[in-house]
């Protein structure tokens, strides 16, 4: 292993839902930022394709569904802070997740390194998980697939 590219990660982005999986990948991306001292990133993607379509039509709706994420991902960041982390941002997006993250999120971030969960939840709560083959194929930078 070349310790000199394990020491050029600064920036980690992890990918969060409540998949165990996705649990995981947050726990081994916490770990990797406070022994790399690199900055966490944490991402969730509302994906609209889980809901029906008057839900995606209602502005109020959606608006509900993006402030509980942005409450849901702040706890994420708390969690991260109290584990040492130094610096720790939140980001999230709608759309399908995979792609949302590879062509916005991660141009946004320019992280080093991308971790996230391989399996999914079923139902409105997967926002991750299935997506996790698109990144690692289509993702400009290293992606870390963390399995139970």
């Amino acid at each position: 292993m070349d310790t000199e590219k394990i020491k050029n990660i600064k920036r980690i982005l992890v990918g969060v839902d409540d998949s165990e999986d996705a649990q995981l990948a947050f726990r081994v991306a916490m770990k990797r930022a406070i022994e790399l001292d690199a900055s966490l990133y944490i991402t969730s993607i509302l994906e609209k394709d889980e809901m029906n379509v008057y839900q995606v039509l209602s502005a109020d709706y959606i608006h509900s569904q993006v402030n509980k994420l942005n409450k849901h991902i702040e706890e994420y960041k708390k969690i991260a802070e109290e584990a040492g982390v130094k610096d720790v941002h939140t980001i999230t997006g709608q759309g399908d997740a995979g792609e949302t993250i590879v062509k916005q999120i991660i141009p946004q971030v320019n992280p080093d390194l991308l971790i996230i969960g391989a399996l999914a939840k079923k139902g409105i709560e997967k926002y991750f998980g299935s997506q996790a083959a698109y990144m690692a194929k289509y993702a400009p930078i290293s992606v870390l697939v963390v399995r139970e």
